[in-house]
This record gives structure tokens, C-alpha cells and sequence, in this order.
């Protein structure tokens, strides 16, 4: 097993192992134990009561938290006609049709997100093997393929983040910087939480919210309260 370094074990040293912590606690100390010398990313690990292996248990949606996520996103668009003055005018990066396509063939992946008008996917299909494994594949249930992409845009420029659940029923979602301070932290997971919870598939039964953690980058995950939930979407 891997030697943990001495800031990790500093930081671990500060956090009980055995409490369950409320969002606000527990984000100060994520907060407050993070040590890089760059911002480091907050995330957020939420263990669901669902079996991804079934289709009517699969949880997977997109939010565009309030505070954004703290970086710049570049946006790729698969577009045509007046869809690609549309996307230049809504801040998008690279928009192209069959150009693009035929430049992404070619090894160019030089963004963060794709998103295609419903006309290009005929071409952008192509391009399945390329950008799916990379997570940039344009899907129409995450809202990135759209004839209205200048909203598309701009909600992946303000922050828009995608999520599904993992085989182990675990959803991981980055929801800001250390740098924001635990008051912008809080209402980014607010929102996170509130789509994860109407999301809650009705064939699953039981405990829905089994488990949830915080982390920064490097620093070791804090694990909270499930039953705080409430008092956080409340709040």
C-alpha cells in the first residue's frame, strides 16, 4: 500500500473518521485541509439505493450550478447555416460542420465539450469512436444535442455539469474550486443535490441517498451526514 504523504496525513488528521459531518462542517474542512499550491477542485461522491445494471434504476442528468465550476470550458459545435453565427455569437469555440468533423477525424480534440444540431449527427455519429471514450460524444438527454445551441452554449460556458450513476451505484460531480468559499460551495451542492434527488428513479426502493463524501483534489474525502439532505435543500 502507497506511502500517504505528510500534508495528506495533516490534512487526514484533522477530520474524524467516524463522524458523519453536516454539508456546511464538512465543507469548511475540505476547504480548510486542501494544501496544493494550485486551486484545487471540490468534489462531490454521492452513493445511491439504485442497480445501474437495470435501466429503469439509471441516474443521469445535467446541472448548471449557480457559482460555475471555476474554469474555462472549451465548446466545440457541429453546426450549419445560421447555427454556426448562432453558436460563434453564444461564446462557442470551434463550430464547424462537416469541416469540424472531418478536423476531429484528423486528431483534432483541442475542447472540453461538444455539442451538435440534430441535422450534423449524421456526420458526428462518425466520430463515436473518437469522442465517446473521451466523454465529448454530443447526447441528446444531456441536452448537448439541440437546434437551440445557443442556450446549449452558453449553459456549458456558466457551468453545466453532467452526471451518471457508476456501476457501484456511486455518482462523482465537481462542484467548484476551493477558492469559492464554502458559501458558493454549499450552493452549487445544493443544486446538485436537488436535481440527484428528483431524479430518484420510482423503481427504486429504500434508501435512496446511501452515502455522501466531499473532497478536494488532494485531499482526503469527508464523509456527511445523509440525513442533512433536507436541512441543505431547505436552507
Amino acid at each position: 500500500m502507497a506511502k500517504k504523504g505528510k500534508k495528506y496525513r495533516g490534512s487526514s488528521d484533522k477530520i474524524d473518521r467516524t463522524k458523519r459531518y453536516g454539508f456546511e462542517e464538512a465543507v469548511q474542512l475540505a476547504v480548510g485541509t486542501a494544501y496544493a499550491r494550485f486551486d484545487e477542485t471540490v468534489d462531490l461522491a454521492v452513493k445511491l439505493g439504485v442497480d445501474p445494471r437495470h435501466a429503469e434504476q439509471m441516474v443521469r442528468g445535467t446541472v448548471v450550478l449557480p457559482n460555475g465550476l471555476g474554469k474555462k470550458v472549451t465548446v466545440a459545435v457541429f453546426a450549419k447555416g445560421d447555427k454556426e453565427k448562432e453558436a460563434l455569437d453564444a461564446g462557442a469555440d470551434y463550430v464547424g460542420s462537416d469541416d469540424l468533423v472531418e478536423k476531429v477525424q484528423k486528431g483534432f480534440l483541442d475542447f472540453d465539450k461538444a455539442i451538435a444540431t440534430p441535422d450534423m449527427m449524421g456526420g458526428v455519429g462518425k466520430l463515436g469512436k473518437i469522442l465517446g471514450p473521451r466523454g465529448l460524444m454530443p447526447n441528446a438527454k444531456l441536452g448537448t444535442v439541440t437546434f437551440d445551441v445557443a442556450r446549449a452554449v452558453r449553459d456549458v460556458k456558466a457551468g453545466k455539469v453532467d452526471f451518471k450513476v457508476e456501476k457501484a451505484g456511486i455518482v462523482h460531480a465537481p462542484v467548484g474550486k476551493v477558492s469559492f468559499g464554502v458559501e458558493k460551495l454549499l450552493q452549487n451542492i445544493a443544486a446538485l443535490m436537488e436535481t440527484i434527488m428528483r431524479l430518484k428513479p420510482s423503481a427504486s426502493k429504500g434508501t435512496y441517498i446511501k452515502g455522501i463524501a466531499v473532497s478536494s483534489t488532494m485531499g482526503p474525502g469527508i464523509k456527511i451526514d445523509a440525513m442533512a439532505v433536507k436541512d441543505l435543500l431547505t436552507h
